[in-house]
């Protein structure tokens, strides 16, 4: 066998494994935020099911179009809200049906579409391997130039080293889904820096993973679509992560 092939085998072993790796983790669930997600939700719903076998959970954010029942339909557990609690808000509900229900571990993606089933099993390996409690699928290359401006500041100020701090496509263990269920993160609004810097001070080991995520196709920002809605968002994430910057590591 000519060393070509036996790279080429090695290569497909680690792909297979890669494959298998989110099989390999009990007790899982997917948590979906969304509002007025009925063109994208179903066809990001079967994107999962095809490359996992973990339930989907939509939190419904006061949807005022047909989100919660199109979720239904395709196959996940909607959760509804009765107000409109943004993003971050949905997801601390989707964290505490995840805790409720005995569920050892979390994935957090968009409705959108922007966030990758494929890219489960690259995002689920520090944690399979025991190598990091919270996982974020980074992709550095996304964004518009205010977005990127936005990202140096607030890791300038808050001191946090990961690449991308605004990403909702993350994986988080038992620990950190208890910690972010509690009232102190009902505190914040967004699900950046308040709770990156809330995660690292309880001593947990969160890892970049490198993803691929494609472009929004539907929909706006709800962040980086309006000046009047930048500075309102950057004044509070810097003043936070400000705060925030000198929070000591407990151990968990």
């Amino acid at each position: 066998m000519t060393p070509e092939s036996n790279k080429n085998t090695e290569n497909s072993v680690v792909n297979i494994e890669a494959e298998n790796a989110c099989l390999s983790l009990p007790h899982c669930i997917v948590i979906i935020p969304a509002h007025n997600e009925t063109q994208d939700i179903a066809i990001v719903i079967a994107d999962i099911q095809k490359y996992s076998n973990f339930p989907v959970v939509v939190v419904d954010d006061a949807s005022t179009d047909s989100t919660a029942s199109v979720a239904r339909s395709a196959g996940a557990t909607v959760v509804p809200l009765a107000l409109q609690l943004g993003a971050w808000g949905a997801t601390q509900a989707g964290l505490r049906y995840a805790l409720t229900h005995d569920y050892d571990y979390a994935i957090t993606m968009d409705a959108d579409g922007q966030h990758l089933a494929e890219s489960l099993p690259e995002l689920l390996q520090p944690i399979i391997k025991q190598e990091a409690d919270v996982t974020i699928g980074a992709c550095t290359e996304r964004g518009s130039v205010m977005r990127k401006i936005a990202w140096k500041l607030m890791k300038k100020v808050s001191g946090l080293r990961l690449e991308d701090l605004t990403s909702g496509f993350r994986v988080y263990d038992r620990i950190a889904i208890r910690r972010l269920a509690g009232w102190q993160a009902t505190l914040l609004e967004y699900q950046d820096v308040g709770v990156l810097a809330m995660l690292q001070a309880s001593g947990l080991r969160i890892v970049d993973v490198e993803v691929n995520m494609l472009p929004r196709t539907h929909g706006i920002s709800r962040i980086f679509y309006s000046w009047t809605s930048v500075i309102y968002y950057m004044s509070y994430t810097l003043l936070l992560g400000f705060t925030k910057r000198g929070m000591k590591h407990r151990p968990h």
